[in-house]
């Protein structure tokens, strides 16, 4: 597979790509699998191998497979030394015959030739089974090894580590890795020395998804138009820590885009549901303007209840005597305030 690399908010996140086929057959991609999480997933995994005693284990099996392998390499020798001696004599026995014996010399010939393939076909095995063999590690690798027992877990988190170097460190201590994409993404790690591990990722969210608003938020505003408007709840929401799905900071926007996303009710619908009446309702009850509402409000004769941004209200249901209350005190007529008031906290228009 060849990776290939996108931006996401000006930082490079990998892709893995199988396309070999494609490039050489002109067939579609084999499989393609984002790389972000199999980065991540492999760096736990080398963080958690990287222990003193992890290694000492690795070089230790490691001596015991080079051991194995000068054997096995000896006896792949004796093989060509066998077939380069059966070739040697074959040619001296043709070299000694009878030229003239035409029958016997080409008998000889021939078996002089099958014995040079066979050779031959005992070099090309023997280089070929040397250089699968050649992965081993030799001295300085486990040296370098042995060195990053340390080091490894500050040198790989530090984030003035560049990528190049991050990318040499694997080199020294994974020999492959394997990438399957079905169900779920199954990652097989195999590191110098033969060990593998294996397991099992889900497979990469959408980006629909990933940009998807955290349920525990949507749960959190859902609780907050009890009491408060958007714009009260972007501010809360912020001093929380909390951000959207996109990662940025709360406005009145984004919990109105959240409440009707999700179909929250308003705090409009929601004060409704408790029997709140609106200032035109108060007004036609009593039939009075509706300045007289607010004076009303103003006076603390009226519980108002804030529901939207701009400062409208809706109210408790009053005392059915509450104008006759207040005709003793004033008249009807009130003037306009030249700005908002607040009765008891909540802030209402004029």
């Amino acid at each position: 597979m060849t990776v290939r690399y996108h931006n996401r908010c000006t930082h490079p996140v990998p892709d893995y790509v199988c396309q070999k086929d494609g490039i050489e057959h002109g067939k579609p991609l084999c499989q393609s699998v984002h790389g972000e999480q199999i980065d991540k997933a492999i760096s736990d995994l080398l963080i958690q191998a990287m222990t003193p005693m992890a290694l000492d284990v690795t070089l230790v099996v490691q001596e015991e497979i080079q051991t194995r392998l000068d054997d096995v390499d000896r006896l792949r020798r004796k093989q060509v030394e066998r077939a380069r001696y059966e070739a040697d004599l074959a040619q001296r026995r043709y070299l000694h015959v009878d030229p003239a014996n035409r029958l016997v010399a080409d008998a000889l010939e021939s078996g002089w030739n099958g014995k040079l393939r066979a050779l031959n076909d005992a070099q090309q095995e023997y280089e070929r089974l040397c250089q699968t063999d050649h992965h081993i590690m030799d001295e300085a690798q486990r040296a370098l090894i042995a060195a990053l027992a340390g080091d490894f877990p500050r040198l790989w988190q530090d984030p003035k580590t560049p990528d190049r170097e991050r990318k040499r460190m694997v080199r020294l201590l994974l020999e492959d890795v394997t990438l399957l994409k079905r169900e779920q993404i199954l990652v097989h790690v195999r590191f110098k020395g033969g060990m593998i591990k294996s397991f099992s990722l889900p497979l990469p969210l959408g980006a629909p998804l990933l940009r998807k608003t955290p349920a525990d938020v949507v749960r959190e505003v859902d609780r907050l138009l009890e009491q408060h408007t958007e714009t009260e709840i972007a501010t809360i929401l912020n001093e929380n820590g909390l951000r959207s799905g996109t990662g940025q900071a709360f406005t009145p926007m984004t919990v109105i885009n959240i409440r009707r996303h999700y179909g929250l009710r308003d705090r409009f619908q929601r004060l409704r549901d408790t029997g709140l009446l609106t200032i035109d309702e108060i007004a036609e009850r009593f039939s009075v303007v509706r300045s007289v509402v607010k004076d009303w409000r103003d006076k603390g004769l009226l519980r108002a209840h804030r529901y939207h941004d701009k400062g409208q209200c809706l109210y408790e249901q009053p005392a059915d005597d509450l104008p006759g209350k207040f005709k003793k005190k004033r008249p009807y007529l009130v003037a306009k305030a030249s700005s908002p008031t607040s009765v008891k906290g909540v802030q209402c228009e004029v």
